[in-house]
């Protein structure tokens, strides 16, 4: 059994928070400058080369890539021949995020109906997942509230045509429009159940932009979506081109044979992911 000191997680989950809120990945990085390439609307293209400028900026500078620094979403791997001493693990994550956040804006109401800010921006959600092995692995994503809020659920019968989930993916996309600060990336969670299908489709979106399904036949539902998607014409920052959409990314689970739950979430431009390991 190997132990883990609760300090060493609420160092590391600081330590994340700080990256992830000043520092975009190399793929969305990456992914912004071809979607510059591709871009043939001029208002897109100087939206996309601010962005980029922007990322840069934050980087060099240590500050936050946007205003609304985020809620902490955590997805944890916990091994289960690891014991946590000297502190409780949620306890831990929720100290790290605390502290990380202490120069930061801090975006979570502690009371959703009287909006009062917790002061700290926890309590962060955590998906904790137990799996063979002595380490922990931590996935932090910063994800901001208006893309957040154009995401969607729907419970669809369980011989709904794949058409037809094609058409509420992309409704869901239009409706976000320029809400969801586009160049947007689409996480769609296929199965589970009511509650499972939103984390599978939040899951998606740690997946690394140009990764796609291992499946063939998911793999080429995803770009299929993507192709659509950047068709609408919405474009960066909802300004009008060719990019509308980074990634379009499709988990599925398994679900009850009378259902079929289809869940999409949403996130934009600052795709503000970070990982680590202990």
């Amino acid at each position: 059994m190997r132990e883990v000191v609760a300090k060493k997680i609420t160092d590391t989950v600081k330590k994340l928070c700080v990256e992830a809120t000043t520092s975009l990945p190399e793929d969305v990085t990456g992914a912004l400058n071809k979607a510059l390439a591709k871009e043939t609307s001029p208002t897109g293209r100087e939206i996309i080369r601010q962005l980029i400028n922007n990322s840069k900026t934050a980087w060099r500078e240590k500050l936050p890539i946007c205003q609304d620094t985020g809620l902490a979403i955590i997805f944890l791997e916990v091994g289960q021949d690891v014991a946590i001493i000297n502190g409780v693990l949620e306890e831990a994550i929720n100290e790290g995020v605390s502290r990380g956040y202490a120069q930061l804006r801090k975006s979570v109401a502690k009371d959703p109906l009287r909006r009062k800010n917790s002061g700290d921006n926890t309590p962060a959600i955590i998906h904790t997942k137990i799996v063979p092995g002595e380490n922990i692995k931590l996935s932090l994503m910063a994800k901001g509230g208006g893309a957040e809020n154009c995401s969607a659920v729907k419970m669809f019968n369980p011989n709904s045509r794949k058409g037809e989930i094609s058409e509420f993916i992309l409704d869901t996309v239009k409706n976000a429009g320029p809400n969801a600060c586009p160049p947007m990336i689409v996480g769609v969670g296929i199965g589970g159940s009511f509650d499972y299908a939103p984390i599978i489709a939040k899951k998606a979106l740690f997946r690394e932009i140009g990764m796609h399904n291992s499946e063939k036949n998911m793999a080429d539902w995803e770009k299929e979506l993507l192709d659509k998607t950047n068709k609408t014409g919405i474009g960066p920052m909802g300004m009008g081109g060719k990019i509308t959409a980074l990634a379009v990314n499709i988990e599925k689970r398994p679900c009850h044979i009378s259902s079929l739950p289809v869940a999409i979430n949403i996130e934009c431009h600052a795709h503000r992911v970070k990982h680590a390991e202990i």
